[in-house]
């Protein structure tokens, strides 16, 4: 049977009845007075009963009365703070909540002390849930409060506000300054696997910090917001670090959204477009692929680059429209490029969306493209944040006949489990791989292992940021297939491919009409 709407439950449900703490303790005393003096005046005033003495009545019911009066009075007052203690606590952590937590710093901002007040947010409990399942993630919680109440000791106080989030407070002339301590000896903690149901599980934190001295005296809500703002910078900058809240804070975040509400309009007015890098055989310098990049044309308005925006895009969850626009018109452009590989980045977020591997195979069948063509490329810092997901996606991702690159190899922390786990077909070398190994030896022999891994692996390698002759011969006799950067071409328009692939087909028909001419002879 279908149930009722909100609205409807609302119309045809009776409100229960709300009572205050003093409500709980005298409306059962005065229940209790009433039905004594009920019964005292019936027994008075009536002919049928006769109980002895009238004046000794009168005595007994006083003293039941009285006696009942102390028992109701006693059992309310402790329900009333059970009630309390029950609506100011987490329940499975047994820490201070936020309503708690108001109160506490409304309290300590009284004295002359500066109350310091950080905010941490684990990083990666959604994951631990969405793998382990929420037993697991209730369990992690309980330790992870256990650590907290560990780092802070007596000094501090620690809550739970909700979710994956925690709080500390602390007053003092260094509280700040001690707090931070604490905060950064949590995150050591954070950074060791924990031990739940067999399974070594690793979740890192956030913070964010606030202060609120005696000559500036800060609202809690106002500390919490600051505490929040810093902590979503501590995330910003790489996750596993505590940041104190800056005024600057506030404009950047400001800025941030209207950047945000830009992207939309943009998507609406058709702002973006795409420009393609072409790759070039390291044999003979024939284009043999080309990457896709965004580019988005603001008019008169100060440029963007996509190291700004598409951060912007992945946090409001704009890159998946965005995404699959740049999937789509890509794919359109390189079906009039032959056997052209076309690269195209994708990024955490579209990594993470369960939708992302079905919106690609609509646009393959729909465009017709081979998917064999078509190449994605992530970085690791993609498949690092959920690596569970992140394989299951590109498994259904292959099953499309759709190949995988690794970019920006050289920067991050793969090894080479990591590397056998996720099977790419390609390794792009990072442009500073290749800039340092022209200079440093170390940097040119990790660079000769990485292709030698790739080599070993069945991955096909290609050296980005190549920019000079000496970089490309050095690229070229340490193993490369193939070669990006300006040394050959930059990033250009689908019509300027189009001129460039038209060409180099025109030379190949010449020239292989040459060399039937001479074998002829």
């Amino acid at each position: 049977m279908a149930r009722p709407s909100g609205n409807q439950r609302v119309a045809t449900t009776k409100q229960p009845l709300h009572l205050t703490p003093i409500g709980l303790v005298f409306i059962p005393i005065g229940v209790a007075s009433v039905m004594t003096g009920a019964l005292v005046l019936g027994v008075s005033f009536s002919d049928t009963m006769t109980i002895g003495s009238r004046s000794g009545l009168m005595i007994s019911a006083i003293l039941i009365y009285t006696a009942t009066l102390f028992f109701l009075g006693r059992s309310g007052v402790a329900s009333v703070r059970g009630l309390e203690l029950w609506a100011n606590t987490d329940h499975l952590t047994g820490l201070p909540n936020r309503h708690t937590l108001h109160e506490d710093i409304l309290h300590l901002s009284k004295t002359e002390d500066e109350v310091a007040l950080a905010m941490i947010d684990l990083d990666a409990f959604k994951q631990v849930n969405d793998h382990y399942g929420h037993a697991v993630g209730d369990q992690l919680i309980a330790m992870c409060a256990t650590l907290l109440r560990e780092a802070c000791g007596a000094e501090a106080r620690c809550y739970r506000l909700g979710g994956d989030e925690f709080a500390a407070v602390m007053a003092g002339k260094v509280s700040g300054t001690i707090l931070e301590g604490m905060c950064r000896t949590l995150l050591e903690r954070l950074g060791t696997p924990v031990s739940l149901e067999h399974r070594q599980i690793t979740v890192g934190a956030s913070i964010g910090l606030t202060r609120s001295t005696h000559d500036m005296r800060v609202p809690s809500t106002e500390m919490l917001r600051r505490a929040d703002v810093a902590m979503d910078m501590s995330k910003r900058g790489g996750k596993m670090r505590c940041t104190w809240f800056n005024e600057s804070f506030d404009q950047r975040r400001e800025r941030l959204r209207e950047i945000e509400d830009e992207i939309r309009t943009g998507i609406a007015k058709g702002e973006f477009n795409l420009a393609y890098q072409p790759l070039v055989s390291a044999d003979d310098g024939r284009i043999v692929a080309v990457e896709a990049l965004l580019r988005w044309d603001r008019g008169q308005r100060s440029p963007l680059g996509p190291n700004i925006f598409v951060p912007v895009a992945e946090d409001s969850g704009l890159i998946n429209p965005l995404g699959l626009w740049v999937l789509r018109q890509a794919v359109c452009d390189a079906g009039r490029w032959g056997d052209i590989t076309l690269s195209v980045n994708i990024s955490a977020a579209q990594l993470r969306n369960a939708e992302f591997p079905i919106k690609l195979g609509e646009v393959l069948e729909e465009t017709g493209f081979p998917p064999h063509r078509l190449e994605l490329e992530v970085t690791e810092t993609c498949l690092v944040l959920d690596p569970v997901v992140a394989e299951r996606t590109l498994d259904v991702i292959r099953s499309f006949g759709v190949r995988i690159a690794l970019d920006d190899f050289g920067t991050g922390y793969a090894s080479i489990g990591f590397l056998r786990r996720f099977r790419f077909e390609k390794l792009k070398l990072d442009r500073s791989l290749v800039e340092l190994a022209g200079v440093d030896d170390g940097s040119r022999a990790m660079m000769l292992s990485s292709i030698a891994l790739a080599r070993a692996l069945n991955m096909g390698v290609t050296a980005e940021g190549v920019e000079t002759e000496e970089q490309a011969e050095l690229v070229r006799l340490a193993g490369c297939d193939q070669i990006q950067g300006w040394l050959y071409y930059r990033a250009l328009p689908a019509a300027d491919i189009d001129r460039l692939i038209a060409e180099q087909t025109r030379l190949e028909a010449l020239s292989g009409t040459n060399h039937k001419d001479e074998q002829a002879a």
